[in-house]
């Protein structure tokens, strides 16, 4: 009889555990969507009825995100930052994959662990340490030769710079990974038959690598979308949608706006969550 109430006590309290952790962690989701669609001016209670005008308003002051030029501004400039970040990632990444996978050179686990540094520092950190060296350079080059390197200023490049910093290390980890999964002889065969390098590379290595690199772009499009630490002090006139949120939730304080951008945002998170689990499924099936 103890022998059997014990497992039956440590499985419902595991089951409770678990349903405990879930509810910690949906529970904030799902207030913050819930007043997206509350008829009220602050995203509080008492309720105040059913309404979309926060997503579909076009008058004050219950401006919805869909006419309010200056969230979609930020979502733009978060899209073309995420994009760039997430491209530059997974080609940087499937180099560093190639390096430390197949390459045999001295200093490679220094190396390597120069590379996973930028993951355990913290944001903060990270965007003025960038700053600082980016501000220090450009000004050197322009005291001593006179031109002004722009880029190296507050503004989407050094935005993009800064997060492709520590998102190149998660891409290079995933793709990685997939890389030692790989079996050489099927290169090795393939150059006996006499294909050059580069077509079974194309053919052969980098199929292979496809789920991996699709799941790493994803992962860093999300990571750099929803970025604020690093963003926020390498940031210029081109703020991104984190920094435009705050910058908004500062100076007029907040909204349920708000509400409504971060619950479009949790469908689109959602639906890229999705698709990466897809294609990890793919990958563990090829």
């Amino acid at each position: 009889m103890i022998n059997s109430a014990r497992p039956g006590l440590f499985l419902i309290g595991y089951r409770l555990y678990l349903a405990a952790f879930f509810v910690f962690l949906a529970a904030p989701l799902v207030a913050a969507g819930t007043f997206a669609f509350n008829d009220s001016l602050f995203p509080s209670l008492p309720w105040q009825g059913f309404t979309l005008d926060w997503f579909f308003s076009d008058t004050e002051p219950k401006l919805g995100m869909f006419h309010d030029r200056r969230l979609l501004r930020g979502l733009y400039y978060s899209f073309v930052i995420a994009a760039c970040v997430s491209v530059l990632s997974v080609f940087v990444g499937t180099c560093n994959a190639f390096l430390f996978v197949r390459g045999n050179f001295p200093g490679k686990n220094a190396l390597y662990i120069v590379m996973i540094v930028p993951l355990v520092i913290p944001g903060v950190i990270l965007g003025i340490s960038i700053l600082v060296l980016a501000s220090t350079v450009a000004n050197f080059i322009e005291t001593t030769t006179g031109i002004e390197l722009s880029f190296l200023r507050p503004g989407i490049v050094l935005v993009v710079l800064g997060q492709f910093s520590f998102i190149v290390t998660i891409t290079s980890l995933v793709i990685v990974a997939r890389l030692k999964k790989f079996d050489i002889a099927m290169e090795e065969a393939a150059l006996n038959l006499g294909a050059s390098r580069a077509r079974v590379l194309a053919t052969i290595t980098l199929p292979f690598l496809r789920p991996a690199m699709i799941a790493a772009g994803i992962v860093a499009f999300l990571v750099s979308f929803e970025n604020f630490n690093t963003t926020l002090f390498l940031v210029g006139s081109e703020a991104p949608l984190t920094v435009t949120m705050y910058d908004r939730m500062v100076k007029v304080g907040s909204t349920p706006v708000l509400n409504a951008v971060s619950f479009v945002l949790m469908l689109g998170s959602s639906l890229l969550a999705l698709l990466s689990i897809l294609v990890q499924r793919d990958k563990t099936t090829s």
